[in-house]
């Protein structure tokens, strides 16, 4: 009990700090933070430098070489300390959908003032399909909520290394399938319904959207990428300019995709690394939001460039003065609640009773 109370204090205390480092004036903050930053032709955003000295203060974050419960705490964490206090919704429910394995744990947020059947967003959390739980992205989900005015299902996908390639991929598009099917006792358009995600949700997000196309439906009207991890087969250059001291590292990309996918040959399969699919043609219009310090920014370009070749309606944003994970940071500073913003523009765009299908 004394440890439980010694480690809230901690955590409230150094939640206080970096809240109170992303509000000071950028002399201070330039002071702090050093000299800036900059890596083929972008400048490192100075609250985004000054977050990245602060959490190196924080235990080491190699997870291969701690226990996967620890390291799923640990992103939690680093989740609440940038996430701010929580944005008010009229109801947050936690409930569960059926799933190939079992019940499936959903949170659905819904803000004040939606209509009865509301555009809706299914939320696939990131962290390497290893980490990341409904609470380290549950700053997220209240954001597009109440600023899109979208109902929001955020989904519990089973994780690895106990749930391996393809779990995640089944419950994804059993939660999905269920939302769909079920729109009217959810309170949702089912013709409004987009996908959505961050790295590896964001994966997840791709993925349906592409699986769910090939079957002919219900398929979702919009797709949200927040800088996907789309290919596992190999590494784009940005890895070689970003290894380490960007938040989200090299080393931590070999770990989450031998946690994921063990199997070195499905590495290629388009359900794994969905740049690799053959034909992108027919998909939903997509938003592609990549940062420019982050070891994924190049295939998320060339995923948004592949969606275009296709003929899919797509916008490419590549903030380049970000890091990996800045959907995260909605009570730090501002640079990651702007971006998120942008983000909104295009959903709420997406799935307007104009652009939906058969609207």
């Amino acid at each position: 009990m004394q440890s439980t109370l010694i480690d809230t204090a901690l955590e409230r205390a150094t939640r206080a700090a970096v809240v109170a480092a992303g509000a000071l004036p950028r002399p201070v903050q330039r002071l702090l933070a050093g000299r800036p930053v900059r890596v083929d032709g972008n400048e490192l955003n100075l609250e985004i430098q000054l977050l990245l000295r602060m959490l190196t203060l924080l235990p080491d974050s190699d997870y291969a070489a701690q226990p996967v419960a620890t390291s799923r705490a640990q992103i939690d964490l680093e989740a609440r300390l940038v996430a701010g206090a929580p944005i008010p919704m009229e109801a947050v429910r936690d409930l569960t959908v059926p799933g190939p394995a079992g019940l499936i744990p959903v949170r659905l947020y819904r803000p004040k003032g939606l209509p009865a059947q509301a555009p809706a967003v299914v939320y696939f959390h990131g962290g390497g399909f290893a980490l990341g739980s409904l609470d380290s992205h549950d700053s997220v989900c209240r954001f597009l909520a109440a600023h899109a005015e979208v109902a929001v299902l955020a989904v519990d996908y089973r994780l690895a290394p106990e749930h391996p390639y393809p779990a995640a991929v089944e419950d994804g598009l059993a939660a999905f399938r269920h939302v769909a099917l079920n729109a009217d006792e959810l309170g949702i358009d089912p013709r409004r319904i987009a996908v959505a995600g961050d790295s590896a949700g964001g994966n997840l997000a791709a993925v349906l959207a592409q699986v769910t196309a090939a079957a002919g439906g219900p398929r979702p009207a919009f797709q949200l990428l927040f800088f996907p991890w789309v290919d596992m087969s190999t590494r784009h250059r940005s890895y070689q300019l970003f290894t380490d001291g960007y938040f989200l590292t090299e080393a931590q990309m070999d770990w989450y995709t031998e946690q994921y996918l063990p199997d070195r040959g499905a590495r290629t399969d388009p359900q794994a690394s969905p740049l690799l699919a053959d034909d992108l043609a027919g998909l939903p219009p997509a938003y592609i939001a990549v940062a420019g310090f982050d070891v994924l920014r190049d295939e998320g370009q060339a995923y948004a460039t592949r969606l275009r070749e296709a003929g899919v309606t797509t916008t490419l944003r590549t903030h380049h003065d970000l890091v990996h994970a800045f959907v995260n940071m909605t009570g730090y500073g501002r640079a990651g609640s702007d971006a998120l913003r942008e983000a909104v523009g295009a959903l709420r765009v997406g799935l307007s009773l104009d652009t939906a299908p058969d609207a």
